[in-house]
Order: structure tokens, then C-alpha cells, then sequence
């Protein structure tokens, strides 16, 4: 039993194929590290062998190292685990530099035997670092494979030599982008950058050819030849001066300096430039180890790698319930969150019914998925055969009668109860008896709608954000009587369509607008207070968020904001809590300045949609006040004020599993993604100061801080919401 295995064929390649024992993809383990230096030094001594071949016995090469490794390590190591952690790095760079000098001697170069790597699908992080150490890279042309460095995504950077071996081959600044974005690229994008040499239909029989016919000269990486200079100037010549200092600006410029990741990697191609390369290798393994040992690392792999991989394989699927994929939906409704619900239910093989009330509007809804395969034609993503016989999946039609046979039914259409209590009706007098029912509303609690429902224990919510094909989250949302095979089916539907989902019980905006609508808010109430809206989205950014809270108003619609506010008045009451920002809001609607949409809001826009500056209108009826507030205050507002709502969600009980409560604020919203998420940042900030921190913001701004009584009882037992609260006691409950 081994994730390697060995084998030297008739003409004396030595072929090590990596073959993960159990698993789906090539996970690299501590000890299947240790099996390849194995047989590196078998194949080295063995005179009757040539070279060497590294392959897959998998249709992807390698799926990246098993993070829970470095917990391990970490808990292995006792009081210092930092030590431990870099020792376990060098220990790969050991490995892989053994593997890169394949035997040559150090000084004339010679010697050695060629090594290549055989890429036979998707390879990407510790796999691609296995494959810039070999001395030639064949991947297969197969447009749909794809190789890349992506773990700056998940909150690190490539520490098994990947960040030296790559910057040194084309420079900093082209370096920058793909160490950066971690994109991963097909084989031909990924030839140019220069991942790859290159492309075949059959990868292992080009590489074994390579081997058989390089010669010494070909096994010598240029950091090891003499006279090396790094492409674009090293840090002390002139050119590369500006190099780093434009590859600096670019990662502050794309990070607000909120992702510890970014500095860290760029630090490591800095300092690694001015000096050899064994020594770069050392400085690359203190900055990993860095990262590593930084809280927001911890965070972010727990949240967007490991929990969101286990909410996207059921974590929270209700068990004993069979398979419940969706072979044909019907979807109420052909406006834009309809045609995109549309679109990606097509996108995944199911068949479509695209209803509306009139042919024109569901021809229309059906013309988007049209739309958007003729853009991907454009860039070469799809055919015009891949186009139609897409949109021959999707009917779009005014005909309820064309809903028999559906097992799904997602409606959309506009946010009225008594609208959608009437569709409820209608569909549910032809559907089968067993097909679930969906509502994609927003803000409407699930419960209240199911009264219209004849089989409430099959009506759910599924909740998509807008535009459907972009956004990876899908928010579940079950009513009080909301049956386990409805939360299967939706869950088994969310998995066909590949997004991420969660599952929450019903409250009033459910979890993720509940928590995303303080923070707009919380903005508002700044603007009115005389705080500049530059300061406001300003702060934002270097928190990490995409976008501002003034900002994301304009882009969602002034107007969405007013109807929600006075429905939300209208529900509750004298209960509902008066603020300054609804008075803006209202101020705004009356002015005519909707936002983005009709090209004024908060912002100027030109002619083209372009926003050129905020409004300045905006200081007569709400002046700047004299002296602004602390950049930190600013920041702790608008973090707390989404926070305190997910402490308070967890609390109530609609959320169910803390991991959904990180992953859903992350890929909803973008909440601040080096935190891992709300309850993850009250975690890094410690409860006890969170605490105090809610009484100090109470006694300036107001009730709406209040520390909730879970987080004071935590506070107060010095308890950690990953503690309290670990996934494996939600899955026991």
C-alpha cells in the first residue's frame, strides 16, 4: 500500500507514478513525501537507469499538499512550533533540490540524470512545485486540465519552492500575477508563462523521449548556471529597482495590505533575489513558516479550504435520506435571477422549464443563457455546438402544463407574498406529488410562505445571489416545517450546479442579509453623522471587502434599500429600530439617485456607467464634519455591526453549523476573507477583548452594539467559538 509507486521500463526509465491510495485526487502526505526522496535515490544509484519520469496514475496529477499536515506539525512541536514548521518545509526543499540536481556534480554540472515531469491533467500547488524542480514539463492537451500555484486563494503562498523556482525563471514581475491571483491556467496559457515546455497528447511518452535524448547542458536550471541573472533585474540593478517597486505597488493596490499572504510572498522574491539559491530557499521557508504561524493563515485554510470542501461534500446533509438529484426543474419567473437560475441548472445537464407570464418575457430570460455562451464563444470557453445544445435544455414557455414531471421547482418571481402564495397554488395543482418546492426570496421568512403550500414539509428556501453564475454561495433556508428530503434535494441540487451551500433556519433575512444589512446601514449612519463616504468605503477596503458599504448601496440599488427598509417597518411594527440611514436612504429615493442603475447615486457616473467621483450634493444636506474619526474606529463599526448579528444568528439557532456561519459570510458578501469569516475574527480578537469592545462602542454609538449574552458567557469562560462550537459537536447534534 503506497501513494507512490516504482518502475524502470526497457529502455531504462525509471517511472515514479503517484497514486494516491483512497482518494479522488493526488493529496500529498508527510510520509508520501518521504517514499518520492526514496525513490529519487534509487533511481540515482542505479546505474542501468537513465532518467527519471514523474507521473500520475490519476486523471489529475495532484490536488496540492494534505493541509491537516501542518496541524500536525504544529501540534507535534510543542512550545515551538514555529521550528517545527520551518524544519518541515526545509525538509521539502531538501527533497525537491535532491530531485533537481538529480546527482550532477556542483561544480562542472555534470552527471546528472535528466528528470521531467509528466502532467496528464489538473496539477496545482505542491504538485506544480514537484513539477518546476524536474527538468522538463509535459502536460497534456487537453484544454479542460489546468496548472497553477493557487494557495494565496486559501490564505498562503507556495512555500515547496515554488515562489523562488518561478520568480527566477521569469522575474518578478511576471511572476507577480501568477503567484498573486493563483489563477489557474489551461496548457496552452500555462506554456506561455512558462509553467510548462511543453504540450502532448500523450505526456508520459514525450517525457520518457526527453529523457532518453537530454543531454547535460540540459539538466542545469538557470540559478545554478553560472553568470545567472534573475529576468528583469535583480533588487540592487537599476531595472529591477523599479521592477519591485511596481510589483509592490501592484499587490498593495490589489490588496489594501489586508492579506498577510500577499506582503509575505512578495517579501520572499525581495529578499531571495539577493542571494543563491539555496540560501533563497531558507528565506522562502521563514516567510511560509511566517504565514503559517499568523492567525489569519489558520483562518482562512480552515474556512475556505477545509470547511467550505466539507460543507460542498455534504456535511450537512441529513443522513439516511437517498440520492435526490434533479433530472428536470421548473423555474417560475425569467428576470435576471430566474434566467441565471436557468442558465446553471442547464449548465449542469438537467432539463429546463423557464416560466413567465408573458412568451416575450421568458423568450428574454431564455435569450441571457444565450448571451452568455456567445461571450464565452468570444473567448474561445464554448462552441456554437456547446451553445445550442444548451439552450435546447432550457423551454421557455408560458405553459404551467409543461412543469409535470419536474422533480424541482425554484420560484422567482417578484418579492410579494400574495404573488407568490398564488404561484404556490397554481404550480402545486400540476406538479407531481413529490417534487419539492423552492422560493428564492431574499428577505420573506420560508414559514410564512409555505402556508400556501398544500405540502409544506416539501417547501424550502434557495436563496442565490445576484448574478447566479458568478456567485459560488447558494443559501438553504428551512421552515418550520420543512421536511429532511427537501434539504436533501436542495443540497443534491446545489452540488450538481457546483456552488457552495449552507443550510439555515428561518428567521427574518435569513443569515446572510441579516448580517450584510448592518453593514450597509452602518455606513448610512456614518454619511449622516458627517463621516466623508471615502473615509467609510476607504476603511472597507483595507479591511479586506470587495467593496465599501456606500459603494455596494449604489451597485445593489438606492430603491431595493427603501422597499426593504419600509417592508421590513411594515412587519415588525413598533418593534422596528429607527435609524438615520433609512432617513437617507429615503432622502436618496426622493432625489431621484437610485444608484448604479440609473447612472446617479452616491456616486457621478459619465455616459458610459463609469463612476467618476462621489456626489457632492451629498454635503448640503449632510455636511463633512470637521474632524473626521480614527481610521480604526471607522473600521471597528462596520465590523462589528455584521459580527454581533452572526453571534446573534448562532444564538438563535439559524445557524446551525459554525462553519457555515464563515464560509457563507466570506462567499456572500466578501467578508473580510484573511479573517476566515465572523466568528473566526471574534476568535483571532479574542473573545474577552471583543467583549469589551462592544461595551465601549455601546456607550458611544448605541444599543445596536450590545454585546449578545452568548459572546459575554464566552467572554466570561475565555472560550473560542472554534472551542465551543467545533464542527464535529454540530454534526453529533
Amino acid at each position: 500500500m503506497s501513494d507512490f509507486k516504482y518502475d524502470v521500463d526497457a529502455d531504462g526509465v525509471a517511472i515514479i507514478t503517484w497514486d494516491a491510495e483512497g482518494k479522488s485526487m493526488n493529496v500529498l502526505t508527510r510520509e508520501a513525501f518521504g517514499l518520492v526522496e526514496q525513490y529519487v535515490d534509487r533511481a540515482l544509484a542505479d546505474d542501468a537507469v537513465k532518467g527519471i519520469v514523474i507521473t500520475s496514475g490519476k486523471k489529475d496529477f495532484a490536488g496540492g499538499m494534505d493541509l491537516n499536515v501542518l496541524a500536525t506539525i504544529r501540534e507535534e512541536s510543542g512550545d515551538n512550533p514555529a521550528q517545527g514548521l520551518f524544519d518541515f518545509t526545509m525538509g521539502g526543499h531538501r527533497i525537491l533540490r535532491k530531485l533537481e540536481l538529480a546527482g550532477m556534480d556542483r561544480k562542472t554540472k555534470k552527471g546528472g540524470k535528466p528528470v521531467a515531469c509528466a502532467i496528464n491533467g489538473t496539477c496545482a500547488g505542491i504538485g506544480t512545485e514537484i513539477a518546476l524542480a524536474c527538468h522538463h514539463r509535459v502536460m497534456t492537451d487537453n484544454p479542460k486540465a489546468k496548472i497553477g500555484l493557487p494557495e494565496i486563494m486559501i490564505g498562503i503562498f507556495p512555500g515547496g519552492g515554488g515562489t523562488m523556482r518561478y520568480s527566477r525563471m521569469v522575474g518578478a514581475m511576471a511572476a507577480a500575477p501568477v503567484l498573486l491571483e493563483g489563477k489557474m491556467m489551461d496548457p496552452k496559457k500555462a506554456k506561455g508563462a512558462q509553467l510548462i515546455d511543453a504540450v502532448s497528447e500523450d505526456p508520459l511518452a514525450a517525457a520518457k523521449e526527453w529523457v532518453l535524448n537530454a543531454k547535460d547542458a540540459d539538466l542545469v536550471k538557470p540559478w545554478d548556471a553560472k553568470g545567472y541573472k534573475m529576468p528583469g533585474g535583480a533588487p540592487y540593478h537599476p531595472a529591477g529597482f523599479m521592477t519591485f517597486v511596481g510589483a509592490s505597488a501592484m499587490v498593495h493596490g490589489k490588496t489594501q495590505g489586508a492579506f498577510p499572504a500577499a506582503k509575505a510572498l512578495l517579501s520572499s522574491i525581495y529578499e531571495g533575489a539577493l542571494v543563491d539559491f539555496d540560501t533563497a530557499l531558507k528565506i522562502e521557508a521563514r516567510w511560509f513558516t511566517n504565514v503559517l504561524m499568523n492567525p489569519s493563515s489558520s483562518a482562512m485554510i480552515r474556512s475556505l479550504f477545509l470547511n467550505k470542501q466539507a460543507l460542498e461534500k455534504g456535511a450537512v446533509r441529513p443522513a439516511g435520506v437517498p440520492d435526490q438529484s434533479v433530472k428536470k426543474i421548473g423555474v417560475l419567473g425569467a428576470g435576471m435571477m430566474g434566467a441565471g437560475i436557468a442558465l446553471v441548472s442547464a449548465q449542469a445537464g438537467m432539463e429546463v422549464v423557464l416560466i413567465d407570464r408573458d412568451q416575450d418575457a421568458a423568450d428574454k430570460g431564455k435569450a441571457y443563457s444565450a448571451a452568455y455562451m456567445d461571450k464565452g464563444i468570444k473567448r474561445g470557453k464554448a462552441t456554437e455546438e456547446k451553445k445550442e445544445a444548451l439552450l435546447a435544455q432550457i423551454t421557455a414557455t408560458t405553459d404551467l402544463d409543461a412543469l409535470k414531471g419536474c422533480d424541482l421547482i425554484i420560484e422567482a418571481v417578484f418579492e410579494d407574498p400574495g404573488v407568490k402564495a398564488e404561484m404556490t397554488k397554481k404550480v402545486e395543482a400540476i406538479i407531481p406529488e413529490d417534487c419539492i418546492f423552492a422560493s428564492n426570496t431574499s428577505t420573506l421568512p420560508i414559514t410564512e410562505l409555505a402556508k400556501a403550500s398544500g405540502r409544506p414539509e416539501q417547501f424550502i428556501g434557495i436563496h442565490f445571489f445576484s448574478p447566479v453564475e458568478k456567485m459560488f454561495l447558494v443559501e438553504i433556508i428551512k421552515g418550520k416545517e420543512t421536511g429532511d428530503r427537501a434539504v436533501a434535494k436542495a443540497l443534491d441540487y446545489v452540488r450538481q450546479i457546483r456552488k457552495t451551500p449552507i443550510v439555515v433556519n428561518d428567521a427574518r433575512f435569513f443569515y446572510a442579509n441579516r448580517c450584510i444589512i448592518p453593514y450597509i446601514n452602518e455606513g448610512m449612519r456614518m454619511i449622516t453623522e458627517g463621516v466623508s463616504p471615502v473615509l467609510i468605503d476607504n476603511a472597507a477596503r483595507q479591511l479586506g471587502f470587495p467593496v465599501g458599504p456606500v459603494q455596494l448601496t449604489d451597485e445593489t440599488s438606492i430603491d431595493l434599500g427603501a422597499k426593504i427598509a419600509r417592508a421590513t417597518k411594515a412587519a415588525m411594527g413598533d418593534a422596528y429600530p429607527e435609524s438615520p440611514a433609512d432617513d437617507l436612504i429615503f432622502w436618496m429615493e426622493e432625489q431621484g439617485r437610485l444608484g448604479r442603475k440609473s447612472n446617479a447615486g452616491f456616486f457621478e457616473y459619465d455616459d458610459k456607467g463609469k463612476r467618476v467621483g462621489y456626489w457632492k450634493g451629498l454635503q448640503e444636506k449632510y455636511p463633512l464634519a470637521a474632524e473626521q474619526p480614527d481610521l480604526i474606529e471607522v473600521q471597528e463599526r462596520l465590523m462589528f455591526a455584521q459580527v454581533l448579528e452572526a453571534v446573534r444568528a448562532l444564538e438563535e439557532g439559524v445557524l446551525m453549523d459554525i462553519r457555515e456561519g464563515d464560509v457563507g459570510a466570506i462567499l456572500a458578501w466578501g467578508f473580510a476573507p484573511w479573517s476566515g469569516g465572523p466568528l473566526s475574527w471574534l476568535d483571532i480578537l479574542g473573545t474577552p477583548y471583543a467583549a469589551e469592545r462592544c461595551d465601549s462602542l455601546t456607550e458611544k454609538f448605541g444599543e445596536r452594539f450590545t454585546c449578545p449574552a452568548l459572546l459575554r458567557e464566552m467572554a466570561e469562560k475565555g472560550q473560542s467559538f472554534y472551542t465551543r462550537f467545533a464542527p464535529e459537536k454540530s454534526a453529533a447534534a
